[in-house]
């Protein structure tokens, strides 16, 4: 028992029980409930049955518990028919969807069945418990099957592989891929444990299996086998831990190789690995474990092991992060013994396995080492080096060296060797990555170990099985570099699969010899791919990786930065949608997107490790330590540990390992972009890459099987299934991507013999009778059934569907088949009920006959001669008994000679029959071995065919491949060769330029600090430098005016000496008048006094002019040094300044304040110089009179006061011109700062596009430097020259000179910019095309303007700007050669810009017009500053907005998208609904025909039944009345009976006559019995004929209710179809209301949002004229002021011309003063001669020297006057610091107003690229309605069949319609012209507004004539249903037609039984028991179907009734 249920449990784990599947109730149930798939959140999906549609949603009651719900359609998923439950194969499944195959896995896990195949795939899922199905009873039954005669296994799996092998001679490969826990080793392991028990070579032979180093043979140790399946347990312990997931979770991909020789035999294997998780190492997540084998070996070790490795416990280690957490089920001791037991049998020596354990000691032990920071440097030290002790100890290292490699590494610069100190994070990271690489390092030792024991030299293997077990696709919520390559390998993977799996199916097609283009859906992953791994063109993400990985300053956020330049527009790559998005980049991978994050990638791709610490290991000590890290040195020179490690974070740095093979390579198998170079390190993308390549190009060589393991849940219970996580991995893991290919072709096939078997039902009389060649039959069928030749193809033998249709063909089947069911069952039915009637009429017939013998026995058993005659007449017999026995005699012998005859007949026929069928048997037999040769020969033949068609394929197309492989590798050779040597040149310079670059770097380093350190003090020093030269002016204007001072007291000294003379010798004269005049002598001393006095007075006002005229002198240095100032303050504050460009004019209007200066000076001067040559013109007059005469001294000093008061007046008028000319300068200043600020507002707001300016703007940084360097040369200049002023006259000249030259150039520019101005006109009529690019060329042209504006202006300053604006020239032409060809593609909007340009440049001159003539008040300007200001904000406001309501439109925009390819997707479908349903129309119609002949053929049967039953009532009528006429006969027959029966009384009474009468009585008696014989035969013939009518009129019955029933079959089925098809109408005719509403929604929303737009451009509108207004004003007062400016430098040049007439006259009195001077020595000389005079001159002497101290006064208060033009002077300086700080806060405010300006330009041209855009979606919307009406065109004509009148209507409509579409486009293509030719006025914007306007408008009168149109099909809507009302209401009148024929029937059936009541009723005593028996049964039983109850019931009734009737 025990042994038959083991063998009965593995079938119900393999086997699905059919008969549950195939019962008909669940068949007839998903037929009449309509059963589908809806969404679910606990299910995934659920079953529920479809009641009703409401539009696009679906009323359905759910099948689990009854309660309804509302879907959307397109979230209904179609149901797979019960017969395709729990299919082995879902490729089989006729409805392809994601419900059907989760229901199919779902239904398949909870039954126990885990194996499942999809195609080529063969999914898994993992049970969680044992299952007894992996057997070697489980193995036998799965050997030398084929696939599809077993259940699915992975045993299946694993045959086919073994037996294509063997049969094709082809390697296998078997993928296993899925996540963590869902059982990819475990199936591994039962694949390699099937293929080791199946191709077992020690059962034949047993060769050389021990390898020599083994200790001591175990049994079977060298088994070949045994050791494949030892290799298990020992990768597992080092390369599976625990996981969250999984207990056993390999934390690496493996490929094992199992070779196998020509017999099939295993002969080795080879195991590669991929992707270890050596990170797990270090740290671990919580509630995980690290590898297993730390854990087995601190367990499982005994003490003596434990002290020769060093371990302690395992809360000890640091690397152990969660201590000891055990494994349930499993002890890590007997583990570890297992472990040591394999190693064992795979040969490993003792000495091998102790030096494994000591390096996985040692992994721990480099946890354990900590560092210290030191106090005052971040350099880590060791505290403590006991860890680094043992460490050293089990390694075989110096501890000194270990720990200065760890703390103080060398570092090679240039050629040299540094030491160079670690901080903390640096040393812990490097012991980090030192555990990581050793551990690593053994787990590759251990693979190559293990491959080196399966390896079997001696034995050629032929061909191999490859298994690959590699982690499945993995999408987390964040995805790092490991994600990254392990989603690249399943796209390659998924490749393969794609390419394979069709492959198959087109090879089949063709095969078939099907039409079929041939698709590679491998191309699909194509894009992904190449996005991962391109090396250039650009370089995929791979490649980006390793080029940032040269980078020394390179950054993960610099390598995001250049992957997004790169891929950002690629169709699979995405950006981060937001700012606060934690991902970096996103890929689109077949399964689905996944957010990647790049932190660390560089790390984890450079991989450094520290090469001091890898140098020591690899000159270990210890041999085994040594060798493992021997590659380190030799092949690999890695990426230094100390160029990438800056910023260490506690993330984990992992490295994806490579094949160990790889290391060694130079060159991979990707070209030239990927050859290593000697000296370079490989990054672990290079090495992944590589090996990925390797086996893939492994993997394409062999023939692949696909196992997916699927985990069904994340709490490892077993029978339970999450639908949602299943779904996940069903897409991450390919299937229904294979689902979706499958899709696309036919993946449902059918043979043709059964095709026309299972559905020849749909087709009745399709195919003639006789015989018919299958493919014929079939293609019959298909064009019966009027399938869409899209879905189905007719191959050679087969008949090929489309997902969906078979399922469509067996509903039609199923309803087929119910009718026929129905029909049969009614027959049958009818034809019983037949039956039964009929045996009641023959019950009832014989009943009758047994009452009347009855009746007659009862009658006569008393009458004598009854009794007389029983008894005489057997005696009658007796004498013929003699002449009957001879005759039987007779026959007896005749009979008995006949009989041996045929026996003897018999046998000889027995004996021949026995031969022949011997002979039969023998012939069969022959023939069946015949047969079977004859199939088993075809077969071969067939097969040897295909497969030297495919042999001559493979060998074509592999020798045109070795040719090209040939070829190639020739020329790969020859570029190998030139590469390798231009390799060694570039290594020798990389080697030499590292080491220069190093030095250079180091220099480089020092170098930045003395140049800081020397900029530092430069600083300074300027600072220093700029105050002592500042001081030192202020020394040398302070010398100046000294010395001038004193050269001024010398003169006037001079002056007095030379008057002292003159009057010493006048004196002489004097004296030599008296010795003449010696009478006179004292009037002339009295005149003399008075002269002298006088000569006195005239001294005194010859030196105050002196004064005024050095004062003046003074005064004007000090105006020249104050225009010094002023032009240097202009200079300063042009520095300060953004735009360098508007210097020119602050210098210009400084010029102009000081022209105005200059000016009122030269009034002043000119008013001085008039006095003075008056007071001259006096002085000369008086010298004269006082030589002449000497009588004039009254009148002389009444001049001399009013030549005072005069004097006085001047001064005053002076003061009071200065004081004038200072407020006149202030407000000048205030008038040109506030001038400037607004006109540089409005020039900014004039530039609109700013795209260019930021390359334009360093290169003005640059130019405003260098000129602001010129500039502070020019001071210097200025400064040094400011006392000499020749040279001040002389720059005036030059800079009018340049201001002229630069108004010439400026000239000349201004005909080159029109000439370029003329030339894009003339270009601009070339443009036409994209608008984007017209925008970006209108930037480039506004840009190209200002920098034409900014040309014009630096022109002006300085001829070396010259050669720049000259070079720019050179560069805008060029720019203009490009912009040509730019403008030949860019046309229209360039021409609209253009003309903008233009209007704007208009719009300018005429402002600038406007200027020149009036000039606005600063106040009115400060107000229009204001209100700019506050409509800055306010449309800055708006602008925020139009911002919001933009996203807002943007979103209804991509909504709007969406709905639009929604809506094609709907018009598809809604194509294909017309189309069927125009098939179902025609169905209708011709049903309705065939209708119309069977309700004609019914009413002409009516007819006919109606005509018969007329006759039959007449025939009725006829025989009532023979009837009467039989029955009045039959009474008086009776009467006449009665009367004989009387008499016959009388004659038995009187017994006397008895013998007379006896012969008379016996002859009536007969003639009696004639007649009642007679009559009997009359009365039966009657019945029979009554009888007849009954069983007609049943009959008729019969037929009416079978006619009556049809009817209403038909009626209904005309219903339904008319209320479906009123469905449908009703259905499309809401779709097109929705789709209506939908447009009106969106029209609405388009208005809205158009007005909205309106209303903002009406307002930026008044804003912009506005700001134009302001503008013009602003350029008015621009215009005043320039023209002020000019008036200042005429009068500037007319004040320098009256300074040098000035200089002039003051060297002419300089001349006359030495004349005088000459004349002076003369008297001096007469003085001497005449010593009588000398008394005198003594007392005019001390008179003099009297003088000369009044003089002394004089001079003091000079001093004074002096002191306080200093003080106004140091007045007039505040003032002037005051304007600066004033000039620089109105500098700050223009700085910010021109930001404003700036972007506000930018939010303009952002609204006027929205308005571009709406425009766009405007265009798109009249787009979309173009195409829903071309929809709504095609809906129409999918009802025009019914209503072509209408339709014809509508049409003329349309086309109406269509012509004023046509019309408007029209007029909007000459409005869009209109707007183009006047976009230079901003009204045109307007009409633009009201052309769209009225568009709208046109929109709004087309929906409602489209919905005029939809009320019109309403109407006919409601006209249909009329017709179906009067369908029904005929229907009802024909129903009321046979309810009368029903009644009439019934009439005349009550007629029949009242004429059987009146035949019953009459005649004699013998009949009245029969009759009224009968008539008791007809009278109880009304009609005559009466069941068998009802007839026993009525037979008992009438028996009862029989015994008194007799008595």
């Amino acid at each position: 028992m025990a042994q038959r249920s083991g063998l009965e449990d593995p079938e119900r784990y393999l086997f699905v029980d059919r008969a549950v599947i195939y019962n008909p109730a669940t068949q007839a149930d998903w037929t009449a409930k309509k059963l589908v798939w809806i969404p679910s959140e606990r299910h995934g999906f659920e079953a529920a049955s479809i009641k009703e549609e409401r539009g696009d949603e679906v009323m359905v009651e759910l099948a689990e518990n009854g309660k309804k719900a509302m879907v959307n359609k397109d979230d209904i998923q179609k149901m797979n028919p019960p017969k395709f439950s729990k299919v082995e194969d879902m490729a089989e499944l006729t409805c392809l969807n994601e419900a059907s195959v989760l229901h199919n896995l779902k239904d398949r896990y909870y039954s126990g069945l885990i194996y499942t195949y999809s195609g080529l795939f063969c999914v898994v899922i993992n049970p969680y418990k044992n299952l007894p199905i992996y057997s070697e009873n489980i193995i036998e039954m799965y050997r030398g099957k084929k696939r599809h005669e077993m259940p699915p296994h992975i045993y299946a799996i694993s045959e086919s592989a073994y037996r294509c092998m063997l049969q094709d001679r082809e390697d296998q490969s078997i993928l296993c891929t899925g996540e963590s826990g869902a059982g990819k080793t475990e199936n591994t392991k039962k694949v390699i444990q099937y293929l080791a028990h199946v191709a077992s070579s020690h059962k034949g032979r047993k060769d050389h299996n021990i390898p020599q180093e083994s200790p001591k043979p175990v049994k079977h140790q060298g088994e070949l086998e045994r050791q494949l399946l030892q290799a298990n347990p020992i990768l597992e312990s080092f390369g599976n831990a625990k996981t969250v997931k999984n207990d056993n979770s390999s934390r690496f991909g493996k490929f094992i190789r199992i070779n196998f020789d020509v017999t099939g035999y295993i002969v080795g294997a080879n195991i590669e690995t991929y992707l270890l998780e050596k990170s797990r190492a270090v740290r671990q997540a919580k509630d995980e474990r690290t590898f297993h084998i730390f854990y087995q070996l601190l367990s499982g070790a005994g003490e003596h092991l434990k002290s020769d490795l060093l371990l302690e416990g395992f809360n000890n280690y640091r690397f152990l992060s969660n201590g000891y957490i055990p494994i349930p089920g499993q002890q890590d001791k007997d583990n570890f013994q297992e472990t040591m037991e394999a190693m064992h049998i795979m040969g490993f020596s003792h000495e091998e396995i102790l030096s494994m354990l000591k390096v996985v000691s040692s992994v721990l032990q480099f946890g354990n080492i900590s560092f210290k920071k030191e106090r005052n440097t971040d350099q880590a030290s060791m505290p403590e080096n006991t860890v680094a002790q043992k460490l050293c100890h089990l390694l075989g290292m110096n501890v000194m060296e270990f720990t200065r490699a760890i703390l103080t590494p060398r570092i090679k610069v240039g050629r040299d060797y540094v030491q160079k100190a670690q901080t903390k994070e640096q040393a812990d990271f490097a012991v980090e990555a030192l555990a990581k690489a050793t551990y690593e390092r053994l787990f590759r030792w251990l693979v190559h170990r293990i491959n080196k024991a399966l390896d079997r030299t001696k034995r050629q293997g032929a061909s191999f099985i490859g298994i690959l077990d590699i982690a499945g696709f993995e999408i987390f919520e964040l995805n790092s570099f490991e994600q990254l390559c392990i989603n690249y390998t399943n796209e390659k993977l998924q490749q393969l699969f794609n390419h394979t799996m069709f492959i198959l199916e087109q090879e089949e097609y063709q095969r078939e010899g099907i039409e079929w283009n041939f698709i590679d859906f491998g191309l699909d992953l194509q894009p992904c791919i190449d996005l991962i791994e391109r090396p250039a063109n650009p370089p995929g993400v791979l490649a980006l990786l390793d080029e940032e990985c040269w980078f020394p300053k390179a950054t993960d956020k610099t390598f995001v930065e250049k992957l997004v330049q790169e891929q950002g527009s690629h169709s699979k790559f995405q950006k981060p949608r937001q700012l606060k998005d934690k991902a970096d980049f996103c890929i689109i991978h077949y399964a689905g997107k996944v957010d990647y994050k790049a932190d660390e990638w560089l790390m984890k791709n450079m991989d450094p490790l520290n090469d001091n610490v890898a140098t020591l290991l690899h000159q270990s000590s210890d041999r085994f330590v040594a060798e493992l890290w021997k590659d380190e040195i030799q092949n690999i020179q890695r990426a230094s540990f100390y160029d990438s490690v800056s910023g260490l974070h506690e993330t984990p740095v992992d490295r994806i390992v490579g094949l160990d093979q790889v290391t060694g390579m130079t060159e991979t198998a990707f070209g030239s972009a990927y050859k290593t170079k000697k000296g370079m390190f490989r990054t672990v993308g290079q090495l992944y890459k590589e090996s990925l390549t390797k086996l893939m190009a492994t993997l394409r060589n062999t023939n692949p099987n696909f196992v997916r393991c699927i985990i069904p849940n994340h709490e490892k219970r077993a029978g339970k299934l999450d639908p949602h996580l299943v779904l996940d991995q069903l897409r991450c893991n390919g299937v229904l991507e294979g689902i979706r290919i499958c899709r696309q072709g036919f993946p449902n096939r059918i043979v043709f013999q059964e095709f026309r078997q299972r559905y020849e039902i749909l087709t009745p009389n399709a195919i003639p009778k006789g015989f018919m060649d299958g493919k014929q039959a079939c293609e019959r069928m298909i064009r019966a059934l009027e399938l869409d030749p899209n879905l189905y193809r007719i191959g050679q033998s087969k008949i090929f569907f489309r997902a969906g249709v078979l399922a469509h063909l067996e509903e039609e089947r199923d309803l087929k088949i119910t009718d026929i069911i129905i029909f049969f069952q009614a027959v049958c039915r009818g034809y019983l009920a037949r039956k039964a009637f009929a045996k009641k009429q023959q019950q009832l017939s014989a009943l009758k006959v047994l009452q009347r013998n009855c009746a007659a026995y009862l009658k006569l058993r008393h009458w004598q001669w009854w009794r007389v005659f029983t008894k005489v007449k057997p005696l009658l017999q007796v004498t013929r008994q003699e002449e009957e026995l001879q005759a039987k005699d007779e026959e007896l012998l005749k009979v008995k000679e006949k009989q041996t005859k045929v026996e003897g007949e018999l046998e000889e026929m027995e004996r021949k029959h026995q031969q022949l069928l011997e002979e039969k048997n023998i012939l069969a037999e022959q023939l069946q071995a015949e047969t079977e040769l004859f199939a088993e020969a075809e077969e071969m033949r067939a097969r040897l065919a295909a497969k030297k068609q495919e042999l001559e394929e493979i060998l074509h197309d592999l020798e045109s491949r070795v040719e090209e492989e040939e070829e190639r590798n020739q020329i790969l050779q020859n570029e190998k060769k030139k590469m390798q040597a231009h390799i060694q040149d570039l290594e020798e310079q990389l080697d030499e330029e590292e080491g220069a670059r190093q030095k250079l770097q180091l220099e480089k380093v020092t170098a930045e600090a003395k140049i800081k350190k020397m900029e530092e003090e430069i600083l300074l020093l300027e600072d220093q430098n700029s105050k002592f030269i500042k001081e030192k002016k202020l020394m040398e204007d302070r010398i100046a005016e000294c010395s001038s001072q004193l050269a001024e007291e010398e003169e006037k000294a001079k002056n007095l000496a030379k008057i002292r003379n003159k009057q010493e010798v006048m004196i002489t004269d004097l004296e030599e008048r008296l010795k003449k005049e010696e009478k006179t002598r004292q009037e002339l001393e009295k005149a003399k006094r008075k002269l002298d006095g006088e000569t006195t007075d005239l001294q005194d006002q010859i030196a105050e002019l002196q004064a005024q005229i050095d004062e003046l002198k003074i005064q004007l240095a000090k105006k020249e040094e104050e225009l010094q100032g002023a032009l240097a303050r202009g200079d300063d504050e042009t520095l300060h300044k953004n735009n360098a460009l508007k210097v020119v004019r602050e210098l210009q209007a400084q010029i102009a304040e000081l022209q105005e200066d200059f000016e009122s000076e030269k009034a002043s001067r000119n008013k001085a110089e008039k006095q003075k040559r008056d007071l001259s013109e006096e002085l000369e007059a008086l010298k004269t009179e006082l030589e002449d005469t000497l009588d004039t001294t009254a009148a002389q000093q009444e001049l001399r006061t009013k030549r005072e008061q005069e004097v006085a007046e001047l001064k005053k008028a002076l003061e009071e011109e200065t004081k004038n000319h200072e407020a006149q300068i202030q407000d000048m200043r205030q008038r040109h700062a506030t001038a400037l600020e607004e006109l540089s507002e409005q020039l900014e707001q004039a530039k609109r596009f700013k795209a260019n300016l930021e390359k334009n703007k360093q290169g003005l940084e640059t130019d405003n430097k260098e000129l602001a360097c010129e500039v502070k040369v020019l001071q210097q200049v200025k400064a040094e020259s400011e006392h000499k002023r020749k040279k001040l006259d002389a720059q005036v000249q030059e800079l009018h000179a340049k201001v002229s030259e630069g108004d010439r150039l400026r000239v000349e520019l201004a005909e080159k910019a029109n000439k370029l101005q003329n030339e894009l006109d003339n270009v601009s009529t070339l443009l036409e095309e994209a608008e984007k690019k017209g925008i970006k060329f209108a930037k480039d042209a506004s840009s190209l303007e200002s920098q034409l504006q900014d040309t014009q202006e630096l022109l002006q300053e300085e001829t070396r700007q010259k050669l720049n604006l000259s070079s720019r020239i050179r560069q805008l032409e060029e720019e203009k050669n490009s912009l040509q060809e730019q403008q030949e593609e860019e046309e229209e909007a360039r021409k609209n810009l253009e003309k903008q340009v233009l209007a704007l440049q208009s719009q300018l001159t005429d402002t600038k017009k406007k200027v020149d003539d009036d000039l606005g008040t600063i106040e009115s300007l400060e107000e229009a500053k204001k209100k700019l200001l506050k409509d800055v904000e306010a449309l800055s406001q708006r602008l925020e907005e139009k911002a919001l309501a933009y996203d807002k439109l943007e979103k209804t925009k991509n909504r709007l998208q969406q709905e639009l390819d929604d809506l094609m997707v709907d018009l598809d479908h809604q194509r294909q609904i017309v189309s069927n349903l125009e098939k179902k129309q025609k169905k209708f119609d011709q049903l309705l025909a065939e209708e119309k002949n069977i309700s004609a053929r019914y009413a002409e049967e009516r007819d006919r039944a109606e005509a018969e039953a007329r006759e039959k009532e007449t025939k009725a009528l006829s025989l009532a009345r023979a009837l009467e006429e039989a029955l009045e006969a039959k009474e008086e027959f009776e009467r006449q009976n009665k009367q004989l029966r009387a008499d016959m009384e009388d004659l038995m009474s009187s017994k006397d006559d008895v013998g007379k009468n006896v012969h008379e009585l016996e002859k009536s008696k007969r003639a009696l019995e004639q007649q009642v014989e007679e009559m009997r035969t009359q009365l039966e013939e009657l019945e029979d004929e009554l009888q007849a009518t009954e069983d007609a009129k049943l009959r008729l019955e019969v037929n009416m209710q079978a006619m009556k029933a049809q009817f209403e079959r038909d009626l209904q089925t005309r219903d339904e179809q008319n209320e479906e098809k009123k469905r449908l109408l009703i259905k499309q005719v809401r779709e097109l209301e929705a789709e209506l509403e939908d447009e009106r929604k969106q029209r609405a929303l388009a208005v809205a949002s158009k007005k909205k737009m309106e209303i903002d451009l009406k307002d930026l509108e008044a804003q912009i004229e506005a700001a134009n207004k302001a503008r013009d004003e602003v350029i008015k007062q621009l215009r005043k002021l320039q023209a002020q400016m000019k008036d200042y430098q005429r009068e500037l040049e007319e004040a320098r011309a009256s300074r040098d007439e000035i200089f002039a006259q003051s060297k002419e009195s300089e001349k006359k003063l030495k004349s005088l001077e000459a004349e002076i020595l003369q008297l001096q000389e007469e003085l001497a001669s005449s010593e009588r005079a000398r008394r005198h001159a003594e007392q005019e002497r001390d008179e003099l020297a009297d003088e000369i101290a009044n003089s002394a006064s004089g001079k003091s208060a000079l001093l004074d006057e002096k002191r306080r033009l200093e003080a106004r002077i140091a007045q007039l300086e505040e003032e002037l610091e005051e304007e600066q700080s004033n000039m620089e806060l109105l500098n700050d405010r223009f700085r910010k107003t021109t930001l404003q300006v700036d972007t506000l330009n930018a939010e303009l041209a952002a609204e006027r690229s929205a308005a571009q855009k709406s425009d766009n979606a405007r265009q798109q919307l009249e787009r979309q309605n173009k195409e829903l009406k071309a929809k709504l065109q095609e809906l129409e004509g999918a009802v025009k069949s019914k209503f072509k009148a209408t339709i014809s209507a509508l049409e003329a409509k349309i086309g109406q319609l269509e012509e004023q579409l046509e019309q408007e486009a029209k007029e909007r293509a000459a409005a869009n012209k209109l707007v183009r030719r006047t976009e230079k006025k901003l009204k045109e914007i307007f009409m633009q507004v009201e052309d769209e306007r009225r568009h709208a408008d046109q929109y709004k009168e087309q929906m409602e004539k489209a919905n005029a149109r939809m009320k019109q099909l309403k109407r006919q809507l409601e006209e249909a249903e009329e017709e179906a009302t009067r369908a029904n209401a005929s229907r009802r009148k024909l129903q009321r037609e046979l309810d009368d024929a029903t009644e009439a029937n019934e009439g005349l059936s009550r007629e029949v039984s009242t004429l059987k009541n009146r035949l019953r009723r009459g005649g004699p005593i013998s009949f009245s028991s029969s009759r009224s028996g009968r008539r008791q049964l007809h009278i109880e039983g009304a009609s005559l179907e009466l069941s068998d109850d009802d007839t026993e019931s009525k037979t008992s009734d009438v028996n009862e009734t029989q015994p008194p009737q007799s008595e």
